[in-house]
């Protein structure tokens, strides 16, 4: 029977990987933090490129033309594992699991006078060590976990009458790198091609060193309070919980399914300038609807749900076909201008060819329609609209496999 369903060997060809950011999807979310390379049979390596063209545009609050803000983006992500002995497993996982890159221009209200616009530019990485310990009587069962290193980095400027007073504000968020863990457990049978895992990822609390410049807080005299300010910022990624499931339908065919979860509310980015200015605004006659705590820059209402299903094809001995459907929630509408997308529905089609027994190449596609959003700044306030925005993912992956 195991010699049936040799579909284990088939392991999803495709390369349209999970899409985020603010020109994708919900919250920061990149890469969907996939650990299935760890979860491959015998000793198993793989490359993953993965490039993202997004087309987000929509109109401000005074009817101007907000042109395309998504800029383009693309990462790597890098796996080995390999079995010890026929109970345990290592493996290093590499990703860049959350991120931004947004850019205003034109003429709207996200571009001052002297035409600088709106930005937002946020980048992580993430380096996973895994150890896995197999049971049951054909061990079939498996526990794993290990830790993870993160490194965090941003910059974000705030430009154009839409940000009232905050016009001009900067913020630069040094490179930091902080720990956290993750831990999981999987079921396979290979006789009919089936593996699910449940893997659950830490939120990872960084202290980083910024700076912040405020101008228009020099235009009030608040003691303690200046335009520049340097010091700690505490940004906290979050904690996530991965699903992934595939099982053969006959001897050639296998069905797919991935479930992600992201708790997109619990996250805020809070400059220490930028908050302690906006309690100070918030008993001032500018500073109505401001809450007693003031504000956080960045912050989201909704968690974030991910669904992917998918089926892939064996057409021959070397060549495999697949394609999926996917949605994504989002995390709330309005959503923060930085990133103002609802969620996505997408398609996505791929191949996998076997060159040798060991060595295989995969490519493919995701066409994304992005959910429609009315974009927010800090205090709530909508300020713009994005509506019938769309884009694509390509992607490549050089895999090698012994088992």
């Amino acid at each position: 029977m195991r010699s049936t369903f040799c579909l284990k060997a088939l392991s999803v060809a495709i390369a349209t990987f999970s899409v985020a950011s603010a020109a994708s999807a919900a919250g920061l979310d990149r890469s969907g933090q996939d650990i299935t390379a760890f979860l491959q049979d015998g000793t198993y390596a793989e490359t993953v490129y993965t490039y993202i063209d997004a087309d987000v545009t929509g109109k401000d609050t005074s009817g101007n033309k907000i042109d395309d803000i998504a800029e383009d983006y693309d990462f790597f992500r890098y796996g080995v594992k390999t079995d010890i002995n026929e109970t345990f497993s290592i493996g290093v996982l590499y990703d860049e699991p959350f991120g931004a890159a947004a850019d205003y221009v034109g003429d709207s209200n996200f571009v001052d006078a002297t035409g600088e616009g709106t930005n937002v530019e946020v980048r992580t990485e993430s380096l996973t060590g895994i150890l896995g310990a197999k049971f049951g009587e054909n061990k079939e069962f498996q526990v794993y976990g290990g830790p993870v290193a993160q490194r965090v980095k941003a910059d974000v400027k705030l430009r154009g009458e839409a940000y009232s007073v905050a016009n001009g504000y900067t913020l630069n968020v040094n490179a930091d790198q902080d720990y956290g863990w993750l831990a999981g457990a999987s079921y396979s049978k290979p006789e009919i091609a089936l593996k699910a895992a449940l893997t659950y990822r830490s939120e990872i609390e960084h202290t980083a060193n910024s700076a912040e410049l405020y101008p228009f807080v020099d235009s009030l005299p608040i003691p303690g309070l200046s335009a520049n300010r340097s010091g700690d910022i505490e940004i906290t990624t979050p904690e996530s919980v991965n699903f992934d499931f595939q099982t053969g339908i006959n001897p050639t065919t296998l069905a797919t399914a991935k479930v992600r979860w992201v708790p997109w509310s619990d996250f805020a980015i809070t400059p220490g300038l930028y908050n302690g200015f906006s309690q100070v605004l918030a008993t001032l006659p500018q500073g109505t609807g401001i809450p007693p705590e003031g504000l956080d820059l960045v912050s989201y209402d909704d968690d974030q749900w991910q669904v992917e299903l998918g089926l892939a094809k064996r057409l021959t001995p070397a060549l495999a076909v697949s394609g999926n459907i996917g949605w994504d929630s989002g995390a709330g509408d309005p959503v923060t201008s930085l990133g103002p997308i609802e969620g996505y529905y997408s398609v996505g089609l791929g191949a996998k060819y076997n060159v040798t027994e060991n060595w295989a190449v995969s490519a493919g596609g995701k066409y994304l329609w992005f959910g429609d959003a009315e974009g927010q700044i800090p205090s709530k306030t909508v300020v713009s609209n994005f509506e019938d925005n769309d884009g694509y993912v390509l992607g490549a992956k050089i895999s090698y496999q012994s088992k």
